[in-house]
């Protein structure tokens, strides 16, 4: 535990300016992840010692588990006795599936696509075959499965396996046309081999093609049914080695199927058609259908259909036996989508699926393929989803997924993380979307039960939350490391829909997907909820028990910046600012109902991306829409994306910022009360109060705030001020073209009193800086420009150079920021859309711009000090930008309840400027005591509740404020990390206390200041792919580990970190991979996994009788060994396979390997495992005892009714 007292720390250091201090600590050449203290002044030094509990010792990075639908699946297994599933992908990935909770992601690491998976029946192993023709041996007796054996084929390539139940030898089929054998428990080659030449007829002049199906008969399992490509199918006599007869059909084969008699079996082909083959006469089918071909006339072939890919043949002891296949549909029904058929007796099924059918597979009720099937269920894996149907019932109705599965059911933009959260949340919200679940599932339960899982020893509720493409917004209960849908809100049903033709003015932002969600803000405590969406757009949220019908409110602002090139003109006419009354229209409507202002002639360049309804709407309990904020077109310009959002309940206040600017909207009294552009907001703190100025003088007005004199201005026009109109406007002699040092008494001058008017009020303020040049009457009006030369054209470039030094200006770096990036969703397929990830603010955006612009990418509401050596807390929000720069804008609120509704809320720079490397990312503050200060909330209550309605309007508050002693010091601290580094700031001195740079040579992609311990830490992902934890507030290393290169944009965009150590991001469009970075659940996370293996006895055989075991084929069990082994067969050729040794086997080995601990580990273990057989023996043998004391009976019974009978009476 170490200790660090800041007045050691800060003793005898000089006092110097925040500005020249931050300069200097960090920045001075300490390498990557090097940490320094910076000098700072000693004026409210903090005089307490922080004891931090963390060290490195408390963080390990672990993956734990994985949600959502395996991507891009290629096989599909089950274990019709343990009653688990596996799937496996074309990333190399398998997941294993059981009863709710039971969910394994296990990885191939060379990445190779999975072929084929089989499972060792309740055995609890499964075989996967890759597509690098490798098959791997899979522990799953293990809660992390492990591969125990690999067998790497060098000459050929595998294109089918097949492993008889209770069969200890797999049979390999290569596109050699051969058939391989594989003993499982030691993963050698038989030397037992089929060659293709000799499976066919001599006289054959074509290659049969690959093997495309291999099953032992279930009548003889000396029999062995062997399909080729080409249509070809040899019923192999595996002692005598020679083909006991042989199939040809014109069709290639797809699939084959027995019937459980072993007598027949049913082929399906690539014209459509499914033949059912006997096989005492091989000559011809005995039956050929096409079930959905057209019959013709005149006894004509039926025309051919699309390929059957897959058929089963599943008989029934008391109906007629079910045809499961997929495709085979008609070629003249070409928008017909793909279809799983089910024929029953006469009856045809036909399913239609909503993405192509991978694989699918008949759940049975014997494991035994000699014994009546009993199909139940079909699993159907489609490309993106995974259901399964209900047999049982003649309407065939699908069983409710109990596994998140429909997470990518609209891609995924976004997401947030919630760890610890309240815990009557998780119910209120399933509560509330019980309701809207779909109807008409199957009434039976889950089929695929395997396993078990417990609740472990985490009992702290979490919450996920993904925005979606579509505008859908799905919370998700994580607890416990499960993933359950709670709640869906569809933010798009505040929109009109788009008709056709219409949309066009959102054509350049967006080409699809009007609606994708962008950025999320929850605040759990008060249930308020926020959105942005890729419309430039934000809705507010609040939650509510009760259903309501109400108009929409909705708001429009204008936040633009353009950087042009610019003709400066001569300075010998015109006054150097503009009569604005010439400027402003001759009649203004406004509208109270939407608080938005409306002009004759309203342009193109004044309509939002998207249109609010505006009819009432009827909203439902869950979250209801409280307001709609839209950026609107300026100039003909789209409005950019939002790139930082926050909100506070405590406030009533919302911000949101992007590379134009920055908005605050009071969501209380439904009021704008700053849209500014981020120069705007250093040249509002300077000595002159500059405002922002109105639009060029070439371009036609649009309705908003303009510049005013201190002139006599209409009532009409003063009712239109935001609340923020309170700030000093500027006079023609307070142009910007002139210094300060000229006009020494302008700042008494320039106040205007706000006008407090209910009823409407303007909504926006014109944010049209152009480079801080304004085109009025023919001059050039920069703050920075004293005389232009006549007819000199400056570059957009030049003058940017130019108005950066302004007056309260601080110096501009280069932007090279990643917290800009945003999400190119309009793209036009769906892959590209996921993978988009653009380094620019906008595509629209040229290299000028991005040089002179500057984003707002960090907003974050707190009580704190807004001014250096301030006495008091107040309402703060502080804004970073791209370029590294924070500032602090003071709220004034009022103090009453009641006022709250009425009077106005004003929003001011403060003066307050610090400065970091790179663009800003997260702030947090901490308490003197080092303990993390939360922002202030709202305690929730119901709005549209009646009772609490009637009762006085009364907010309860929580400010979570800083204790403030009678001592003079500092009482705060403030955590500022940008892509960079990270600053720890002390207030109100505004002294920088700790600097560390965290990268040089890359960028930090998300950054959180969250709790672990009961401690707070800084937790950073970078793009480089390493994960970094740092104490708080030293700034100390904890851990720096290369976790996950980022290879694709969309980690980016979804890596988010949450309290209690944990983390997640979106691995695939699909997939959702959680993981730990503490010590303590990594340690915990055994307990936590489900088990995939539970012991089960096997299900005891069919008594076939007397008779069936006399007439119905072999009754002596086939002894595999005796024919496969290497006493008989041989060895197989060294160069045909490459036995490779498996890392797993048994958990915890590595730990224990090499030494007296591994042994006794490994000891104990088989010693359980002899144990666990041995009392399975043992209950084996009771059971036969019982059944021979059973027999006996039986028998002496018989013996005495036919004793006294003479051989004649029988």
């Amino acid at each position: 535990m170490k200790k660090f007292n800041f007045r050691k720390v800060l003793d005898g250091l000089t006092a110097s300016s925040p500005g020249s201090g931050s300069s200097s600590g960090g920045n001075s050449g300490g390498g990557p992840g090097s940490g320094s203290m910076h000098s700072g002044g000693t004026a409210g030094v903090l005089r307490e010692e922080i004891q931090e509990t963390l060290t490195s010792e408390y963080f390990q990075i672990c993956k734990t588990v994985r949600h959502g639908f395996p991507y891009q699946p290629t096989a599909l297994a089950f274990d019709p006795v343990q009653k688990i599933l596996a799937i496996g992908t074309r990333t190399g990935a398998i997941r294993i599936l059981g009863r709710p909770g039971v969910d394994c992601h296990c990885q191939h690491e060379s990445g190779a696509a999975v072929l084929q998976l089989q499972f060792l029946i309740n055995e609890g192993a499964l075989v996967s075959a890759s597509s690098d023709d490798t098959l791997h041996l899979w522990n799953l007796r293990q809660k992390r499965p492990a591969i125990l054996h690999s067998l790497k084929f060098n000459r050929e390539r595998i294109t089918y396996c097949h492993l008889p139940f209770q069969s200890k030898w797999l049979y390999v089929g290569t596109e050699r046309g051969n058939t391989h054998i594989v003993n499982i428990e030691s993963f050698i080659l038989s030397g037992y081999v089929i060659m293709w030449n000799k499976a066919i007829e001599l006289s054959t002049k074509t290659h049969p093609g690959p093997v495309v199906h291999l099953s032992d008969s279930p009548r003889d399992e000396g029999k062995l049914l062997i399909g080729y490509e080409n249509g070809t199918v040899v019923f192999w006599d595996l002692k005598s080695k020679r083909a006991e007869l042989r199939v040809y059909y014109d069709e290639a084969i797809h699939s084959i199927d027995w019937h459980h008699e072993g007598k027949q079996f049913m082929c399906s082909h690539s014209d459509g058609s499914l033949t059912l083959w006997n096989l005492k006469s091989p000559s011809r089918p005995f039956q050929t259908t096409i079930p959905h071909g057209k019959s013709q006339r005149e006894g004509r072939k039926s025309e051919s259909c699309k390929p059957i890919l897959k058929v089963e043949y599943k008989t029934c002891r008391n109906s007629e036996p079910f045809i499961i296949f997929s495709g085979g549909l008609s070629y003249d029904k070409a928008c017909r989508r793909p279809s799983l058929t089910i024929m029953h007796g006469k009856a045809i099924t036909v399913l239609e699926m909503d993405h192509p059918i991978v694989e699918f597979l008949t759940l049975c009720e014997t494991p035994y393929p000699n014994e009546f099937q009993e199909p139940y269920a079909v699993v159907v894996l489609l490309e993106k989803d995974l259901i399964v149907v209900d047999l049982t019932q003649s309407n065939f109705p699908i069983f409710e997924n109990p596994y998140p599965m429909d997470i990518h059911e609209s891609p995924v933009t976004c997401t947030a993380y919630f760890a610890d959260c309240p815990p009557d949340l998780i119910l209120v919200l399933y509560a509330i979307g019980v309701k809207h679940k779909k109807q008409g599932y199957s009434s039976k339960e889950w089929p695929i039960s395997g396993g078990a899982w417990n609740l472990g020893t985490q009992t702290y509720p979490e919450i996920i939350i993904t925005g979606h493409a579509d505008g859908s917004i799905k919370f998700w209960d994580a607890s416990a490391i499960t993933l359950q849908m709670l709640y869906k809100l569809k933010t798009s049903k505040v929109f009109e829909k788009q008709k056709i033709g219409e949309g066009k003015q959102t054509c350049e932002i967006v080409e699809e997907d009007p609606y994708a969600i962008q950025m999320i803000y929850w605040c759990p405590e008060s249930r308020i909820f926020c959105v942005s969406g890729v419309s430039a757009y934000v809705i507010i949220y609040k939650f509510s028990r009760h259903e309501i019908t109400t108009e929409i409110v909705s708001l429009e602002v204008r936040l633009q910046y353009d950087v042009e090139d610019i003709i400066t003109p001569e300075t010998e006419t015109s006054p150097p600012f503009p009569d604005v009354s010439s400027q402003l229209p001759s009649s203004r409507s406004l509208s109270g109902s939407t608080n938005t202002v409306a002009s004759e002639g309203v342009t193109k360049d004044s309509i939002p991306c998207l249109n609010v309804k505006t009819r009432p709407v009827r909203m439902p309990p869950g979250y209801q829409a409280e307001l709609v904020i839209q950026l609107v077109w300026v100039d003909g310009e789209p409005p950019q994306q939002i790139s930082s959002l926050a909100v506070s309940s405590a406030y009533g206040i919302v911000a949101f910022g992007n590379c134009n600017g920055l908005a605050v909207v009071d969501f209380i009294q439904k009021t704008v009360l700053l849209s500014m552009g981020t120069i705007d907001l250093y040249r509002s703190s300077d000595l002159y109060q500059r405002q922002p100025r109105s639009p060029r003088k070439n371009k036609q007005f649009i309705a908003g705030l303009t510049e005013l004199n201190d002139s006599p201005v209409p009532l009409e026009l003063e009712r239109c001020k935001s609340p923020t109109s309170g700030l000093p406007t500027r006079t023609p002699e307070a142009a910007p073209g002139f210094y300060r040092n000229e006009i020494p008494a302008l700042r008494q001058r320039n106040q205007v009193h706000h006008l407090p008017v209910k009823g409407s009020r303007k909504l926006s303020l014109p944010t049209d800086l152009k480079a801080d040049l304004d085109h009025v009457n023919g001059h050039c009006t920069s703050p920075t420009s004293q005389s232009c030369s006549s007819g000199k054209r400056l570059s957009s470039a030049d003058v940017s150079k130019v108005n950066r030094w302004g007056p309260g200006r601080p110096p501009f770096r280069k932007a090279q920021s990643a917290a800009c990036m945003e999400i190119s969703l309009p793209v036009t397929t769906e892959e590209s859309r996921e993978n988009s990830y653009n380094r620019s603010r906008s595509s629209s955006i040229s290299s000028i711009d991005r040089d002179s612009k500057e984003a707002i990418t960090a907003l974050y509401f707190m009580e704190s000090f807004a001014r250096k050596n301030d006495s008091t807390i107040s309402p703060c929000l502080f804004v970073g930008t791209s370029l590294g720069m924070v500032l602090i804008l003071s709220l004034n609120l009022p103090s009453a309840d009641e006022q709250r509704l009425t009077e106005p809320v004003t929003v001011l720079p403060s003066g307050t400027f610090l400065s970091l490397k790179g663009a800003v990312l997260t702030f947090s503050c901490m308490d003197r005591t080092g303990g993390l200060m939360q922002p202030p909330y709202e305690v929730w209550r119901d709005p549209n509740n009646i009772d609490e309605n009637e009762k006085a309007w009364r907010r309860k508050l929580v400010m979570n404020c800083p204790s403030l002693s009678q001592e003079a010091g500092d009482h705060q601290y403030t955590i500022i990390c940008s892509e960079k580094q990270a600053k720890v700031f002390s207030l109100p001195s505004q002294t920088c206390l700790y600097v560390h740079n965290i990268t040089e040579t890359s960028f930090i992609l998300q950054a959180d200041v969250v709790v672990m311990c009961n401690s707070a830490c800084l937790a950073c992902f970078c793009a480089n792919g390493h994960i970094m934890i740092m104490s708080l507030p030293s700034l100390r290393p904890m851990l720096d580990v290369n976790y996950l290169p980022l290879t694709d944009m969309r980690i980016a965009r979804t890596f988010c970190f949450t309290n209690e150590g944990q983390a997640l991001y979106l691995v695939s469009p699909t997939e959702i991979q959680r993981l730990t970075y503490s010590q303590e659940m990594c340690d915990n996370l055994q307990d936590m996994l489900g088990d995939l293996f539970t012991p089960i006895e096997t299900p005891e055989a069919q008594n076939r009788g007397f008779l069936k075991g006399l007439f119905g084929g072999s009754g002596q069990t086939f002894d595999r060994e005796e024919l496969f082994g290497e006493a008989s067969a041989g060895k197989a050729s060294r160069s045909l396979a490459q036995h490779i040794p498996g890392p797993g086997g048994i958990e915890g080995m590595k730990g224990a390997a090499g030494g007296v601990m591994g042994e006794l580990t490994r000891a104990r273990i088989a010693l359980d495992e002899r144990g666990q057989r041995l009392g399975e023996l043992e209950e084996k043998t009771a059971g036969m005892m019982t059944s021979a004391e059973a027999f006996s009976k039986h028998a002496h019974e018989l013996m005495l009714k036919y004793k006294d009978k003479k051989w004649y009476q029988f």
